[in-house]
C-alpha cells in the first residue's frame, strides 16, 4: 500500500464520523451575515447537496455512500476560502475543512478538477425545491432550512468504512463515472 492509499484509508472514516459536525458548522458560515456572501453561497451549495435525492454516490452504498458528501463539504470549504481567504469568524471553520481538500486532490488526481467543477455548480443549485439564491435570500427558508441541516446532522449515522484498497478504486471509479 502507498503512502497515498494509506492516508485517504487513516481519515476518511474520520471524515465520515465527523460529517454531521461539518455541516453544522457550514451552517453556522450560512447563518453568519459578516461571513462574505460567496462564503455563505458555497457552503449552502454544499449543504443543500446533502438532501439531493440523487448524489454522485447514493447514500444506501456501504463503505462510500457518505463519502461524496464529505468531499463536497471540504471542496466548497477550499473554494470558498479561495474567493475570500479572509472570511471573518469563519475562517478558520473554513480552514480545517479546506486542508482536507488536497488530499482529495491528490487522490483524485485528474478527477479532482471535474469535482471543483461540480461543486462550483452547486452554488446555483436546488434540492428538495429550494435554490441556494432562496436560502441566501429568505430568512423563512433560510430558518426552515437551517433547521433540517440540524435534524439531519443530529440524526446522522456514522456509516462503516473498511480499511480496504478496494473501496478507493470504487470510489475514484464512481467519481470518474458520475462527474460531469
Amino acid at each position: 500500500m502507498n503512502d497515498l492509499d494509506s492516508r485517504c484509508l487513516d481519515r476518511f472514516p474520520e471524515w465520515l464520523r465527523t460529517l454531521g459536525d461539518d455541516a453544522t458548522l457550514l451552517a453556522s458560515v450560512i447563518d453568519d451575515p459578516a461571513a462574505p456572501e460567496s462564503v455563505r453561497r458555497y457552503a449552502a451549495g454544499a449543504l443543500n447537496y446533502l438532501f439531493k435525492s440523487l448524489d454522485l454516490i447514493s447514500d444506501g452504498i456501504e463503505d462510500l455512500g457518505f463519502l461524496d458528501d464529505a468531499f463536497v463539504v471540504r471542496v466548497a470549504a477550499a473554494l470558498a476560502l479561495g474567493e475570500a481567504p479572509e472570511a471573518g469568524a469563519q475562517t478558520a471553520t473554513l480552514k480545517a475543512l479546506a486542508d482536507d481538500a488536497k488530499l482529495i486532490e491528490s487522490m483524485l488526481d485528474s478527477v479532482y478538477p471535474r469535482l471543483e467543477s461540480y461543486v462550483m455548480r452547486l452554488r446555483t443549485g436546488t434540492a428538495r425545491g429550494r435554490t441556494v439564491d432562496e436560502i441566501l435570500a429568505d430568512e423563512v427558508i433560510r430558518r426552515d432550512f437551517l433547521n433540517e441541516v440540524a435534524g439531519w446532522a443530529s440524526s446522522y449515522e456514522t456509516p462503516t468504512f473498511t480499511r480496504d484498497e478496494k473501496n478507493l478504486v470504487k470510489l475514484k471509479s464512481f467519481l470518474t463515472t458520475q462527474l460531469p
